[in-house]
């Protein structure tokens, strides 16, 4: 436990993310209200937009911050027409960036559906899956695969004629990444809804690809090491199908760069869309979290995109914080924060657009942040 209380660094982006954080942060001061907050949020400018203002994705100083900070929370990067002249989306370094400088590993993105959350399928907001068979959490690699800087193309006489994408796995990107995913099996609260087994699925394409082979040959020695676990394996392209068909079946989920980035934006339709999915960039020193959504230009400024992804992902920041540092204080906050979000979910108060509603991002916020405050009484 930090006496000082904790830096965090937050980045609100481009496009919708200004609106998504501004609400998180009001949650956030919600939370602390009745005593000295633990923390000390403090925030950045960076980004596309900041790119085509100033010319430079963001200061010396917020690179700085995010090094020096206890946990970082990033609102979206990307804006039309921000491009960096190798290409790149401006505000790379943001998140991408960050990732590799900051060794964040391991992608988390937790997938529970709660009561009162609809889906949206063919058109209709209707109630696919009974909430207790959704509740998951995808594990996924978060510095190599087929995102490594091994591209390139081979141009002659002004045209491209190939370009190359190289992926890369590695035995110490692999242990580390699959080691995390059973550690968090271990101590997730139950297993999958339909058993309560313990059980970790690797996910890849071992029958056509030689790293995904080498990924799964790791997955099984180290697995060794955690007989209380269960292991599980999938083919990337049948899983798709089991993850939505059987959800229940899954608890931890551990898969490579690309084809976890893939499956977990799949997942996001069973907690109810993006406007719920939240993600933690976790490494041994460092975190950061976000709402995995983008900035959503076309909606930027219109108050009405859905914030509770914001909202999940400065839960799952605190409940790191407070694990990494066996500060409860952050755990019940956290806990707090998680409850307060259930209820309005729950009693349908806060509906924004994607749910069928029309409550805006503010309204949104305002309520979370009235029942946080009633759950602190």
């Amino acid at each position: 436990m930090k006496d000082a209380g904790y830096e965090l660094a937050v980045f609100p982006g481009d496009g919708t993310g200004p609106e998504v954080v501004r609400e998180g942060l009001k949650v956030l001061s919600a939370l602390s209200e009745g005593g000295p907050a633990p923390w000390k949020a403090t925030e950045y400018s960076g980004g596309g937009q900041y790119y085509l203002q100033r010319g430079k994705e963001w200061e010396p100083e917020a690179e700085a911050a995010a090094h020096r900070a206890d946990a970082i929370l990033v609102g979206a990067v990307g804006w039309p027409g921000a491009v960096l002249p190798n290409g790149d989306l401006a505000g790379r370094a943001l998140v991408l960036g960050l990732r590799e400088k900051l060794d964040l590993y391991a992608n988390v993105r937790p997938c529970r559906l709660y009561p009162g959350v609809t889906h949206r399928i063919s058109g209709a907001y209707r109630d696919v899956w009974a909430p207790e068979n959704v509740d998951l959490v995808i594990v996924r690699e978060n510095t190599e695969g087929l995102y490594t800087p091994a591209r390139g193309r081979l141009a002659r006489g002004g045209e491209t004629e190939v370009a190359i994408d190289t992926r890369v796995i590695t035995r110490r990107g692999t242990d580390r990444i699959v080691r995390y995913a059973y550690g968090l099996a271990r101590v997730r609260p139950t297993g999958a809804p339909e058993d309560r087994v313990r059980r970790v699925t690797c996910v890849d394409k071992s029958n056509v690809l030689e790293g995904c082979r080498f990924f799964r040959e790791t997955f099984d020695r180290v697995g060794q090491e955690f007989p209380d676990i269960e292991r599980d394996y999938a083919y990337v392209d049948a899983f798709t199908q089991w993850l939505v068909r059987n959800p229940e079946h899954y608890s931890v989920v551990v898969s490579s760069n690309m084809m976890g980035d893939i499956i977990t934006d799949l997942a996001a339709v069973l907690q109810g869309g993006m406007g719920f999915a939240s993600g933690g960039n976790i490494g041994n020193d460092h975190a950061m979290f976000e709402p995995v959504h983008g900035s959503s230009p076309k909606h930027a400024g219109k108050d009405r995109v859905n914030p509770f992804a914001t909202f999940f992902a400065i839960e799952q920041m605190l409940r790191w914080l407070g694990d990494r540092h066996g500060d409860r204080r952050l755990t019940a906050q956290a806990d707090r924060l998680e409850r307060a979000i259930a209820r309005t979910l729950k009693d349908g108060s806060a509906k924004t657009y994607d749910q069928g509603g029309t409550t805006s991002t503010s309204a949104a916020g305002d309520r979370v942040a009235a029942v946080v405050r009633s759950e602190g009484r």
